[in-house]
């Protein structure tokens, strides 16, 4: 459990590192977030090779998790678009946390005790308040973030418990690439693809690898611990998110942030005590 815990805590920093690279991108967000993934999936798939694959059960779940971030990247684009750092990200991640919580206990068999569960749900709570009330369009679109990033972990986790090895993590950035790569092609992306490219190479590549770092970690801790319980740990990004959102984004209501932080810190604290 301890190797799970600094697993989802490191992709934490690196989650929330890479999200606000796509905020403060000029353009398509989408494309932004294609180009990242794109690079993450082709080091995958070398991974992959390199590994001898995994088994072809693996690569069912992984085509399943590609298909449900397209609807991901699209909806996160969108809420980045639409709505402030501080606001759509917290939306995004609490709910997601929350759906893959439970879904994890319906679904997969994952057990916590009560006052597990209560952290998980206060966690849940904290994040969102962290939040605010927003727009109805960027809470929509947030929340809608959220269900994919439920569905999705949930089908990671089956995924890499199914295999049992942490190249899973592989062939689901090989299918995230595969499905947005065929997404901006079909919409006549073609030009932006190759134009941001050209010019941001670099960021493709460095959030390239930190996107694949974080979920290969996120990941590896779903073999090792329930799904509420690595999601809710790794959602504490919200918090350098809020903080980095009213700091250095102007986005403002520091003191509410700071305090809907405290919250979280103590549902995370139950969620802990109560494995």
């Amino acid at each position: 459990m301890l190797t799970a815990t600094i697993l989802a805590l490191v992709a934490a920093v690196l989650h929330a590192m890479w999200n606000l690279s796509v905020k403060q991108s000029l353009g398509d967000r989408f494309i932004a977030l294609w180009g990242q993934f794109f690079v993450a999936g082709v080091l995958a798939a070398i991974v992959l090779a390199v590994g001898g694959g995994i088994p072809a059960r693996g690569y069912v779940w992984a085509a399943m998790s590609g298909i449900i971030h397209l609807p991901y990247c699209i909806l996160l684009a969108k809420a980045y678009g639409v709505g402030d750092f501080s606001l759509a990200y917290p939306i995004a991640r609490g709910g997601g946390a929350l759906v893959a919580g439970l879904g994890g206990i319906a679904l997969l068999g994952d057990s916590l005790s009560p006052v597990g569960v209560a952290g998980m749900v206060i966690v849940a709570i904290g994040l969102i308040a962290l939040a605010g009330r927003g727009a109805s369009a960027q809470v929509i679109v947030a929340v809608g973030v959220a269900i994919t990033i439920g569905i999705y972990s949930l089908l990671d986790a089956q995924g890499i418990r199914s295999v049992d090895t942490p190249l899973y993590a592989a062939a689901s950035f090989i299918g995230i690439a595969t499905t947005t790569s065929a997404y901006a092609l079909a919409t006549g992306r073609s030009g932006e693809m190759v134009a941001a490219t050209r010019v941001y190479w670099r960021r493709f590549l460095t959030m390239g690898v930190a996107s694949g770092v974080t979920y290969a970690l996120v990941q590896i801790a779903f073999q090792r611990a329930p799904v509420g319980y690595v999601t809710c740990i790794r959602e504490s990004s919200v918090v350098i998110a809020a903080f980095v959102g009213a700091r250095y984004l102007g986005e403002g209501q520091a003191a509410r942030r700071i305090a809907a932080a405290v919250v979280v810190v103590a549902g995370l604290l139950l969620l802990v005590l109560g494995r």
